[in-house]
């Protein structure tokens, strides 16, 4: 019995994963453990990369939200025995998630479901007697195939019990905005989750945290002061949908805070960047479920056998040759956010197309290291 696509469903995520670091923030492959520890140090955290896989990352998180908005939505329908595998088809969990349902979605959805099985994490919250829970985010998934038509029947995703149990105890899952798919980038989409839940019933006055505990709370790679210099952007923008950003400077302390408040009704601020799925002239990165080729058999294309993204040198992406020159010339930045930025700037304007992708985007961070250079020593 297939699960239905609801494009109504309330979108649900896990409470417990939405403030602790279980996921790469980053689009390119991580294999650098996480790990954690609160300040209090009751809990921690340790995530672990399959080396051929990479670690598994918050855009991989999607399926996990998909999943546990039906979960969710089982129980509050009041069906007994809610199921740790689920049936259902690819096409409707693309959609769901806000992705376009293409030829390369599917390969990149095979992709994503591989490293949910591969990455290992180990942690004591939620552990009871045990000292400590070791799970992948997934037991395993399975493609169905017709053997006459060799078409797709759907697939099957069995969850970790961990992931299962933390969605169905009561309160383990809180609602989020539809709009949380079109955050493209990984920090931002992280910070969206850090405040829906801590901010979104703490009133008027929100929720502040300072900002070495939110890197720790992150688990990003990289140097402190590179990710206080990437969130005090992120502040300034301001865009995360229902919830503003504020850097506060507290007296006696040498270390900012960060401030997350709810929107309130009057705000007319962007509360998200648009979507990188609409239709542009130049074609999208392929580091992301939406690149527009033509629609083919689901099955087919999740079977094809998967090459590294890293090697390629389509338009769109940064190579390992062109992260291999900035990380050398102008070290210190998250060339992830420029290039999104530098990629948003080329697309508003077919005229800008490159002749070279690669030596544009690395003349462009040339160019912001110059102008920036001297903040990163802050």
């Amino acid at each position: 019995m297939f699960l239905p696509y609801l494009a109504d469903m309330p979108l649900r995520d896990q409470r417990e994963m939405m403030e602790r670091p279980f996921f790469s923030l980053a689009k390119s492959k991580r294999v650098k453990p996480i790990d954690y520890r609160s300040p209090d140090g009751k809990l921690w955290v340790h995530v672990s990369a399959n080396p051929d896989y990479g670690m598994a990352t918050i855009w991989d998180a999607d399926i996990l939200i998909y999943c546990a908005s039906m979960l969710a939505d089982m129980a509050r329908r009041g069906i007994n025995d809610v199921p740790r595998k689920l049936h259902l088809m690819p096409y409707d969990l693309l959609r769901a998630i806000g992705r376009q349902p293409t030829g390369r979605a599917y390969e990149l959805l095979g992709q994503a479901l591989d490293r949910l099985v591969a990455t290992t994490v180990k942690t004591n919250i939620r552990a009871e007697n045990r000292r400590e829970a070791t799970f992948s985010w997934l037991d395993g998934w399975t493609q169905l195939v017709d053997e006459k038509t060799e078409r797709s029947r759907g697939m099957t995703i069995e969850l970790s019990n961990w992931f299962w149990e933390g969605v169905m105890m009561t309160g383990g899952v809180l609602s989020i905005d539809r709009a949380y798919f079109d955050i493209s980038g990984g920090r931002e989409r992280w910070l969206y989750k850090v405040a829906r839940k801590h901010a979104g019933g703490a009133g008027e006055a929100g929720f502040a945290i300072s900002m070495p505990t939110l890197f720790e709370k992150s688990g990003a790679e990289g140097q402190y002061r590179r990710f206080k210099f990437e969130i005090a952007r992120i502040a300034d923008r301001n865009e995360l949908p229902g919830y503003a950003l504020t850097i506060e400077q507290v007296e006696g302390k040498r270390e900012p805070n960060l401030r997350m408040r709810r929107r309130d009704s009057s705000d007319t601020r962007p509360t998200a960047k648009p979507s990188p799925r609409a239709p542009s002239p130049a074609p999208q990165p392929e580091t992301a479920l939406d690149v527009a080729e033509p629609a083919v058999d689901a099955a087919a294309m999740i079977r094809r056998s998967i090459k590294s993204l890293s090697t390629r040198t389509t338009f769109g992406e940064i190579t390992e040759a062109t992260l291999a020159t900035l990380r050398a010339e102008c070290p210190g930045w998250d060339y992830q956010t420029l290039h999104a930025e530098f990629r948003t700037w080329v697309q508003a304007d077919p005229a800008r197309t490159p002749v070279s992708y690669q030596n544009a985007f690395i003349g462009y961070v040339r160019r912001f290291d110059a102008k920036n250079r001297h903040l990163l020593g802050r």
